[in-house]
């Protein structure tokens, strides 16, 4: 097992008045009390298990990812079977959580293990982030939930969480903060009980150090918390820069035959990368219908959608180029891996 790298207390803790051991007996003590012990990957809290939902829960709240990751254990309960699994029914399973590069990793994660370590997970750090799709943190959250070893952790709540007791500034995701951060993560991770602590750290910030209104009453490091302390609790995390998102217009074909519904599977690369859509035009097509539009907002930019119909005689000066088209019976588009809002669309079209 690695050992915990501990920085100089001094350096690591300013103006802070728990010392690192103080600090994890704190955790622990309000974890074994006030946290969450019912989640369906804490019972029990298998490699697999663990790494499933980490990614899941990755930028989605814990009350979405339960039903999903209940179904995903239904249908993929261990490494092998994953790997196994045709990448239409990976994506179909992970249909409607979003960020479809996730459900893509933990097949690749799969096959790797299943390959390189005979469906087994290593217990290093630094084999652990060889993983596909497993970085610094799910890295560390896999050594200390299912390992119960020296892991330290830095996500959203953490981050929140440590930008408040020690009033960290500047952008949370700069890497000034984000090395500070993960400084402080590896002193105060303990050396034992690390699931409990690991644990804890997530609670504290999804239920107590919330991003609004958070319960500062019902912390334990009240008396500690250098922005509260200060009377600075809404300065920290310091506030994004907000960025105004450009808008690009998108053009789609609505094919609707008595084989089914023509969908395209989309290029490995690029937005919904391998799954199924609407087949995506260079403009808006002569001489044809518009059959509806639709909104949708990625990360960097908003998508304007029109969805058009031609003839089908025009259809194949339409789609001149090749593609990798295919007509899908209206009963088996649900078992076809989409975009939420292509899915959408279509299911609004065909209740119409």
């Amino acid at each position: 097992m690695s050992s915990p790298k501990k920085s100089n207390e001094k350096s690591v803790l300013p103006a802070f008045s728990l010392t690192a051991d103080g600090f994890a007996q704190c955790v622990l003590a309000w974890q074994q009390q006030h946290g969450r012990h019912d989640l369906p990957w804490q019972q029990p809290a298998t490699p697999y298990r663990v790494l499933v939902s980490e990614i899941m829960l990755q930028q989605t709240q814990v009350s979405t990812v339960v039903p999903y990751f209940q179904r995903w254990m239904e249908t993929f309960p261990d490494l092998p079977t994953l790997a196994a699994a045709e990448e239409d029914q990976v994506m179909a399973l992970w249909q409607g959580l979003g960020y479809y590069s996730r459900a893509r990793n933990l097949q690749k994660a799969a096959r790797y293990l299943v390959n390189e370590y005979d469906g087994q997970f290593p217990q290093e750090l630094t084999e652990l982030e060889k993983i596909p799709g497993v970085g610094r943190y799910t890295a560390g959250a896999i050594r200390a939930f299912a390992f119960d070893a020296y892991g330290p952790i830095v996500d959203g709540n953490v981050r929140r969480l440590f930008c408040r007791l020690f009033t960290i500034s500047g952008q949370p995701l700069s890497t000034a903060v984000n090395k500070t951060l993960w400084q402080l993560a590896e002193h105060l991770t303990p050396n034992q009980n690390n699931r409990n602590f690991a644990q804890g750290l997530l609670d504290l910030g999804a239920t107590v150090c919330k991003p609004k209104s958070p319960n500062c009453e019902k912390c334990p490091f009240v008396r500690h918390c250098q922005a509260k302390l200060q009377n600075r609790v809404a300065e920290f995390p310091n506030p994004k820069t907000k960025k105004t998102l450009p808008t690009r217009h998108g053009h789609f074909l609505w094919q609707l035959e008595r084989d089914g519904l023509w969908l395209e599977r989309r290029p490995e690369q690029g937005i919904w990368a391998t799954l199924w859509a609407l087949p995506e035009l260079e403009s808006a097509p002569e001489n044809a219908n518009l059959v509806g539009e639709f909104l949708h907002t990625f990360s960097h930019y908003k998508l304007r959608a029109q969805v058009w119909q031609v003839q089908a005689l025009e259809l194949n000066e339409t789609l001149s180029q090749p593609r990798d088209l295919k007509a899908i019976d209206q009963e088996q588009l649900e078992q076809v891996g989409m975009p939420t809002p292509i899915r959408k669309f279509i299911q609004q079209q065909l209740q119409e």
